[in-house]
């Protein structure tokens, strides 16, 4: 197994000359979740739907190289998941649990997320909004899995439930 990769704080690099936060080429910024969740939550309904997707599906494209990165420090299957949960909290992404038992179940993959940013900062929804997480569980699954993945939100805080929950099967 290889070593675990240290803190994602103790990883970024902060640029202030360059205005940049990078963890190795990976660059990132800080925005508040209202502000990111206002733009879907300002969006027509028809056009919502739609643009959560497309969130989903961009977050999935880059969140693969991320999740490629953890692999590389964390190991496989749970090793990743786990490497994954580990850093969730420390990017705001509220706190990750994945339920992962590839000898009794190698088909299927959960996660619970307590305190999502994607639900606070878009408020009541009669529809789940956590596309970001659906787009990363899709890469962590997809790696977990070593073969295309479909992941869903089956509960969503912002409509109501406890937590965000997402269950992930491969294609």
């Amino acid at each position: 197994m290889t070593t675990p990769p240290p803190p994602f704080r103790e990883r970024l690099v902060w640029d202030a000359a360059k205005g940049e936060i990078l963890d190795e080429t990976r660059r990132y910024m800080l925005i508040r979740p209202e502000a990111l969740m206002g733009v879907f939550r300002n969006l027509p309904e028809s056009m919502r739907g739609p643009a959560l997707e497309a969130l989903g599906a961009s977050i999935f494209e880059q969140g693969s190289d991320s999740a490629r990165a953890y692999r590389r420090h964390g190991g496989e299957g749970p090793a990743l998941a786990q490497v994954v949960a580990a850093t969730a909290p420390q990017l705001g992404w509220g706190i990750w649990r994945f339920e992962l038992d590839l000898a009794a179940r190698p088909d299927a993959m959960a996660l619970e997320v307590r305190n999502s940013p994607f639900a606070a900062g878009f408020g009541p929804s009669p529809i789940p909004v956590c596309h970001a997480i659906v787009g990363m569980a899709r890469a962590v699954a997809t790696l977990i899995f070593d073969r295309p993945a479909s992941v869903i939100e089956t509960q969503c805080a912002a409509t109501g439930a406890p937590f965000c929950r997402f269950e992930a099967r491969p294609l």
